[in-house]
């Protein structure tokens, strides 16, 4: 029997998956021996639907006559945000229909809800495409690396971010002018602040972390600082010591906690991740069992995220009979680390007055903060110009670094703040 697909929403996403259910049936006939046939289509833009003959396809500016359709088995949300688009979630699973969505803002702030909702009304709910667009991570977590514990993973979320630092690394672009050249490319919104302050790759973390571990995760638990101000400065100096600086989401698990947070890190160039660019996306797992796996591609487009909601509908057509799995599972519940408590390594770039003593004076705090110093750049300038100190630590505790800069920012000879990166 066919299973019946609505589309709600025909947008960039939206369009994909028209198409993709138009034009490649056959394919997912040929490899599946599924019939997944488009039924029903929501769109409030009907200009959004020229490109498409949507001949025998029944089309509706209204999502709830979708949703209600008996001819639609499963219905794809994809217009983004929290609301209407919650409200039509729910009320899709009331009328006993699956679902399948790439919205990972609802899914980041409102996981739980649906969780419960779905579970309720027996049906699917599928997410692929919520993160990184094409890469099949979600199913590599959930049925790939389900027999493993997984100890972390260190992820380029967001094209956006991934593209512009590229830019400033390879060009020699400052942030302001790498994100003009990604606006003119498509590659970033305008304004660009979910993408630029962190939060769409917060979101997608916060997914990640709820499903490897099994537990709620809270999003404002989360660390999130994004790359406004990284300057191309600060990539020179991370290139020059053999790293490139990549906007990560790092999610860990420890004894007793879990860190889950979204900054700007050193990467070390060797590294894979490190030769992640443009507006591609990386996904590096660490695991007990597989050990390390990578993950690569585009994390965003059109086409590749149609890729990802598609699969979720065959996987749907294919399940239809058995009962549905839970969207996440809450079986433990696992505080989040406070970012004050990581140990780690850090990047330090000081701007001062070019003066006797200025060095010695700041590594009297750091060492009387035990922040230890595992090496210093100090180029000499032109006259009467600031000197950049630059000095990479040893293995330490967070706060204890803040508590250090919070005595060495006011003094008398520093210029500004100091510029802080996390590294790997």
């Amino acid at each position: 029997m066919p299973l019946g697909v609505g589309v709600i929403g025909a947008g960039v996403v939206g369009g994909g998956v028209i198409r993709t259910l138009l034009s490649n049936a056959g394919v997912i006939r040929d490899k599946t021996g599924l019939e997944v046939v488009l039924r029903h289509v929501a769109e409030i833009n009907q200009g959004n639907l020229k490109e498409f003959d949507l001949e025998g396809i029944r089309v509706s500016s209204d999502a709830k006559s979708l949703y209600d359709d008996p001819t639609v088995d499963v219905v794809c949300e994809l217009i983004g945000g929290m609301e209407p688009a919650k409200s039509f979630i729910l009320g899709a699973m009331a009328a006993g229909k699956h679902v399948v969505t790439a919205n990972k803002m609802l899914l980041a702030q409102a996981g739980a809800e649906l969780t419960a909702a779905a579970q309720k009304h027996g049906v699917h709910l599928r997410y692929e495409a919520a993160v990184a667009g094409g890469i099949p991570i979600i199913k590599a977590l959930r049925e790939g690396l389900a027999a493993n514990h997984i100890r972390s993973i260190y992820a380029i979320l967001n094209g956006t971010c991934n593209y512009i630092l590229t830019r400033m690394t390879y060009e020699d672009l400052e942030f302001e002018a790498a994100l003009k050249r990604a606006q003119e490319l498509g590659f970033a919104e305008t304004p660009p602040d979910l993408d630029v302050d962190g939060w769409d790759t917060a979101h997608k973390c916060q997914i990640l972390a709820s499903l490897c571990y099994s537990t709620r995760v809270n999003l404002d638990d989360i660390f999130v600082e994004g790359v406004r101000n990284v300057t191309h400065l600060d990539v020179a100096y991370a290139r020059e010591m053999g790293y490139v600086i990549k906007l990560l989401a790092i999610i860990r698990r420890g004894d007793t906690e879990i860190e889950a947070r979204v900054h700007p890190t050193l990467v070390p160039e060797a590294m894979l991740l490190a030769q992640v660019r443009n507006e591609f996306n990386g996904i590096y797992v660490e695991s007990d069992i597989a050990d390390a796996t990578m993950y690569y591609g585009r994390g965003a487009g059109r086409m590749p995220t149609a890729s990802a909601v598609v699969a979720d509908i065959i996987d749907i057509a294919r399940a239809r009979e058995t009962p549905p799995p839970s969207p996440f599972r809450y079986t433990h519940e696992i505080d989040i680390r406070d970012i004050g408590l990581l140990e780690g390594r850090y990047y330090l770039r000081m701007t001062t007055l070019d003066e006797p003593g200025v060095l010695g004076e700041i590594c009297t705090i750091l060492g009387k903060h035990r922040v230890g110093i595992a090496s210093i750049i100090q180029k000499e300038e032109a006259e009467d110009t600031p000197a950049h100190i630059v000095i990479t630590t040893h293995t330490t505790i967070e706060s204890s670094v803040m508590a250090a800069l919070a005595e060495i920012d006011p003094l008398r000879f520093v210029t500004e703040p100091t510029h802080v990166m996390r590294m790997l």
